[in-house]
């Protein structure tokens, strides 16, 4: 009886540490999976990582690139609409006291006859292109110093009004204006991320 309680005490013992060999072994492969699972996890965050900034550093210029077009477009049209206004506005006063002085009408209308007649092209002289240019540079100062209002630019509303500062002239409007004029030049998405 004693040799049989030997011999189960062993094949137990036997038993017991194949059963821990086999569980160490198990363990050991687990750890190592999921060593092997971490690793992998972070080489996939840092590829995840690399890409989200290559993508937010495209974004970014790209973002820059499109508001220096923008805000070039914006100065432009801008400007556009002051030399607008500031031509009609000048071009009507011209044409108006051009038109008042008889004396001018009737040698122009002569000069136009004239050259009509001989099937000449109407062409100014340099001294008389001078003294339009001049007529006109001292009619648009005079418009610009008693100051300027703008309400549209390319169809778009807009108060901004132009005023002599300093010997030269100044571009006034506030913040609110200046933002709203601005969206009118930038794409709905990028509106939606800078303001």
């Amino acid at each position: 009886m004693e040799k049989i309680q030997e011999l189960t005490e062993k094949i137990y013992r036997e038993g017991v540490e194949k059963g821990q060999a086999e569980a160490d072994r198990i363990v050991g492969e687990a750890k190592k999976k999921a060593e092997q699972i971490i690793a992998e996890a972070r080489e996939q965050a840092k590829a995840i990582e690399a890409q989200a900034q290559k993508k937010a550093g495209e974004l970014d210029a790209n973002t820059k690139n499109e508001l220096k077009l923008y805000t070039s477009q914006a100065l432009n049209a801008l400007k556009s609409e002051i030399v607008n206004v500031l031509t009609d506005k000048v071009s009507k006063d011209a044409a108006a006291s051009l038109a008042a002085d008889k004396n001018f009408l009737g040698q122009f209308a002569v000069m136009l006859a004239g050259k009509w007649a001989d099937g000449e092209a109407v062409v100014l002289s340099s001294s008389e292109a001078e003294s339009l240019k001049a007529y006109f540079a001292a009619q648009a100062k005079d418009l610009l110093d008693k100051g300027v209002t703008i309400n549209k630019v390319n169809g778009k509303d807009t108060l901004l009004t132009v005023s002599p500062a300093d010997g030269s002239y100044k571009v006034n409007f506030g913040k609110e204006e200046f933002e709203a004029y601005f969206k009118n030049f930038l794409r709905p998405q990028l509106v939606e991320m800078l303001f």
